[in-house]
Formats: C-alpha cells, sequence, structure tokens
C-alpha cells in the first residue's frame, strides 16, 4: 500500500473513535430509526472498504513488475527448453572465442617475458665470461671497494707550442 493509503486510513480510523466516543459519551437512548440508520451506513462503508481493497489487490498484481516471467519463475518456454529454443553450437563457441583469445594473448605475454629474461641473463654470462677479469673477482667484496675507489685517469696535458 502507498502512503495515501495508510493516511486515509489512519484518518477514517480517528473519525470513528471520535464518533464512537461522541456517541458513547451521551447517556441519552437514540431513536430506534436512527440506530437502524447508523447500521446501515456501517455496512455499507464496510462493503466499500471490502471493494476498494478488492480493487487495490487487483491493481498490484496486474502490474508487470510483480508477475514474474516464465524464465524466471522457472518454467519451461513454448519449446520446451528452459529459456525457450536451444543455442546452437557454433554461437556457443563464438561466445567462447573472447575468452580463448584473452588466455592465448596472456600464455603469450608470458612466454615472451621468458624469453626476454633468459637472453638478459645469456647476454650478462657472456660478457663474464668474455672478460680479462674470472668470474669469482666479482663476487669478492673488495673488487668492489677497488672499483669505487679507482681514481679517475687524468687527461694528458695540451703539447707546448
Amino acid at each position: 500500500m502507498n502512503r495515501q493509503c495508510l493516511d486515509a486510513d489512519a484518518l477514517q480510523a480517528r473519525a470513528a473513535a471520535r464518533l464512537v466516543g461522541m456517541l458513547s459519551a451521551d447517556d441519552a437512548p437514540l431513536a430506534p430509526g436512527a440506530l437502524e440508520r447508523l447500521r446501515f451506513a456501517r455496512q455499507t462503508a464496510l462493503e466499500r472498504a471490502r471493494w476498494a481493497r478488492g480493487l487495490a489487490r487487483q491493481a498490484i498484481l496486474a502490474t508487470p513488475v510483480s508477475r514474474p516471467t516464465r524464465a524466471a519463475a522457472g518454467s519451461s518456454g513454448p519449446s520446451g527448453w528452459p529459456f525457450g529454443a536451444p543455442v546452437p553450437w557454433w554461437q556457443r563457441a563464438a561466445a567462447l572465442l573472447p575468452l580463448v583469445v584473452l588466455v592465448a594473448g596472456l600464455v603469450g605475454i608470458e612466454h615472451w617475458a621468458a624469453q626476454e629474461q633468459i637472453a638478459v641473463a645469456a647476454d650478462i654470462d657472456a660478457a663474464l665470461l668474455s672478460d680479462d677479469l674470472p668470474p669469482e673477482a666479482y663476487a669478492d667484496p673488495g673488487f668492489a671497494e677497488f672499483l669505487l675507489d679507482e681514481p679517475v685517469a687524468a687527461a694528458p696535458p695540451p703539447p707546448a707550442t
């Protein structure tokens, strides 16, 4: 129910409570005709309220949002398949094709990166083995200090004229 229906129901309940309070406050008996009219008015009001609630229920049930679709309800479509006609194999393969291409690209990138690392390591090994120094010299901590402390050769003086 929406907010307006709740407000209208609250107003009707207040009016009814006020009417009951006014009727019960007066101890004077009502005329027989007035009692019959009140009973008839009450029955009419109840019938109208039931009719209005029935219309509200029908309006709620008639909205397409509240009615579940056949696929959402789990019932089968007109062809007997759960979600309509079966999908051909080539459409399923076409749907998986982007995933296959993505995985192949990632595997290719990984292979290329590994080959680059191998090439860099091979270049370093070739430079170490072709150098005049033995490879053990590079592992010596004193050799690193020697390289840092080595003075830079000074440029020769210009020739005298």
